[in-house]
């Protein structure tokens, strides 16, 4: 069960003007699931993407890339589940490619303006017969409310579907935004196996919207980490229709912070639910870093807690064993960092106790109050490091037994 995150209904995802969402059965890994979808884009939108930074990207993103660099209209994401194409060499570009001809075909446009994502397993073929078979049943099924179908028929280990919506008023209009995210496991995006699509029926120029995705990636996709695995296929893309009415061209526009708000709260919003429903997750823990001289820094601390094996794994057991949380401080990458000023505070609900200060246990720490906490389903834990005032907050869960139950059975 996820922790404290339920998918929102349908009625809770409110529509975006300029797109279409289709799903279908197209059996591509098991039958009788959805496991395809198709999103139809009105003429004009605009779309910025960021990817995974794994060497051996998948073919789908390999294609996007070149779609996206060759400045095309995008006119439509085609979306399937089940199998990763990754690791499949010039088979598995041909089949992206031809994924991208035949979703073209049926909507009227040019192959290029199709953009191609997969999940799932790795180094195995895509049945491309089976999915361009359900491709039509996709392109019928378009409707502009299908947000929770979508969202459900991405899915792949991920035990509820991620969604998230918002509205605005801006200079009078109602600016919406919805997005869709999946993962659960192979989780540490670098971007920038998760995939996570918003889209806003607002205007957005392209360079602003570049910077946008960027700015909500680092606040969201780029702070999360399950098992610290960067997947091969991690794409997250934003889309800007226009259909709303309205037209941001610079930072400095009027309304604009507010959008740029609403857009990173959705995003937070889909990335800490692939947390939340993080393979065996029983807990859901912050970590974040402040008094650091970069956020880079803070970064590389909370991530070197958030990997640690045994920091997850004393979370899951509620066994207050913090000294695990020094360790990986200490072996965090900053070889200069003086352990004097490091204080460790640990926190659930209302209560905070400090934890460690000095170099050592704080005197005022009692284990009982640690493993009070632990036992919690939400917890936080904040480290100074007492060296300049930059922050981050990184996001992850803990480490169960059934996380290696799925991983081990993945592809029965």
């Amino acid at each position: 069960m996820p922790v404290n995150y339920r998918t929102p209904s349908p009625t809770q995802l409110f529509p975006v003007a300029g797109v279409r969402l289709g799903v279908s059965e197209a059996g591509i890994r098991k039958p009788d699931r959805r496991d395809l979808v198709v999103l139809s884009l009105a003429e004009g939108s605009r779309v910025a993407g960021v990817f995974t930074a794994n060497r051996f990207c998948a073919a789908p993103v390999q294609v996007c890339r070149r779609h996206l660099e060759l400045g095309s209209d995008i006119r439509a994401l085609v979306i399937n589940t089940g199998v990763a194409n990754a690791g499949t060499g010039e088979q598995g570009w041909q089949a992206a490619v031809h994924t991208c001809a035949a979703t073209a075909h049926l909507l009227g446009i040019d192959d290029r303006q199709v953009l191609p994502f997969s999940t799932g397993v790795i180094l195995e073929p895509l049945p491309v017969d089976r999915l361009v078979a359900g491709l039509p049943l996709c392109v019928a099924d378009l409707q502009e409310n299908h947000w929770h179908a979508a969202a459900h028929a991405i899915m792949t280990t991920d035990t509820v579907a991620k969604a998230a919506s918002r509205r605005l008023d801006v200079a009078g209009r109602i600016v919406t935004i919805t997005g869709i995210s999946k993962g659960a496991g192979m989780i540490r995006p670098n971007m920038a196996t998760m995939l996570g699509f918003i889209a806003t029926d607002a205007g957005i120029a392209t360079p602003l919207l570049q910077q946008l995705l960027h700015a909500a990636a680092d606040a969201s996709f780029n702070c999360i980490t399950v098992d610290g695995d960067t997947s091969t296929n991690d794409s997250f893309l934003l889309i800007a229709t226009g259909q709303a009415g309205v037209e941001f061209t610079d930072a400095a526009a009027p309304d604009y912070a507010a959008l740029r708000e609403a857009v990173i709260a959705v995003a937070v919003e889909l990335a800490q639910a692939i947390i939340r429903d993080g393979e065996g997750a029983s807990k859901f823990i912050s970590i974040t870093v402040e008094g650091g001289r970069d956020r880079a820094e803070c970064k590389r601390v909370g991530y070197a807690i958030a990997h640690s094996p045994l920091v997850k794994t004393a979370f899951f057991a509620s066994d207050p064993n913090l000294g695990r949380i020094l360790a990986a401080i200490g072996y965090a990458e900053l070889d200069d960092l003086d352990v004097a000023p490091v204080r460790v505070w640990l926190s659930s609900d209302q209560t905070e106790i400090l934890v460690a200060e000095r170099g050592g246990r704080a005197a005022s720490y009692r284990e009982e109050d640690g493993a009070a906490i632990m036992q919690q389903a939400e917890i936080g834990v904040r480290v100074a490091l007492g060296r300049g005032t930059a922050s981050a907050t990184v996001y992850t869960c803990d480490l169960t037994y059934d996380y290696v139950q799925i991983n081990a059975d993945y592809r029965s």
